[in-house]
């Protein structure tokens, strides 16, 4: 059996190497001919190597897909169960090393099903979070945005940031949420990494 393996972080300086090595091991010690696909660096809604793959293995140039967690895969509980369940409808078979789920079984769709809500039902509530967080702080008289009067901007706060980079959110989505502009999210991106307190999803 040939499968795809899928690889893929959300920034330049985190490594890959976490997710290949034991993929290629899972794969090896199945006797499974494999090809990698890697992606860095993707926003939510930009992803050219997931797409391309995923196309690919609709035409059924691959017998199976090896991911490390299904959350590497999709970012909603939509796109991860719309995509599943065309690619198990065409005879794809879907391997997520982490969970060890079998996509074959009722049972092992329906926990996948489980799975992908709850990890979206935590995206929301931080979203959720945050977005309180940011009305609480306004209520107070706590400047986040831009001044009246200028068109000076303050660099949105380091821990709202850190939250909404959490949700995969990219830098211009942020910017605008939080009132700022893409440069100055970029500058507190970078102290969270150097800094590497984030807790920023890779």
């Amino acid at each position: 059996m040939k499968v795809a393996i899928y690889l893929r972080v959300s920034t330049q300086d985190q490594t890959l190497e976490n997710q290949r090595m034991p993929l290629v091991n899972y794969c090896k010690n199945r006797n499974w001919g494999y090809e990698i696909f890697e992606e860095k660096q993707s926003t939510r809604k930009t992803r050219p190597v997931q797409w391309e793959l995923y196309n690919r293995l609709l035409k059924k140039e691959f017998d199976g897909l090896v991911i490390y967690k299904f959350d590497r895969w999709a970012r909603s509980t939509k796109e991860l169960i719309e995509h599943v369940e065309r690619l198990v409808d065409v005879g794809v078979k879907v391997f997520s090393y982490s969970e060890n789920i079998d996509l074959d079984s009722s049972m092992g769709r329906a926990m996948l099903t489980i799975i992908s809500a709850f990890a979206q039902l935590e995206r929301d509530l931080i979203r959720e979070r945050t977005l309180a967080g940011l009305a609480r702080a306004k209520a107070q008289g706590k400047k986040l945005g831009r001044p009246r009067g200028t068109n000076m901007k303050k660099a949105p706060p380091i821990e709202a940031v850190k939250n909404l980079l959490n949700q995969g959110i990219n830098e211009r989505e942020i910017a605008n949420m939080l009132e700022s502009s893409r440069y100055l999210v970029r500058k507190v991106i970078e102290k969270i990494r150097e800094q590497n307190t984030g807790g920023v999803i890779s």
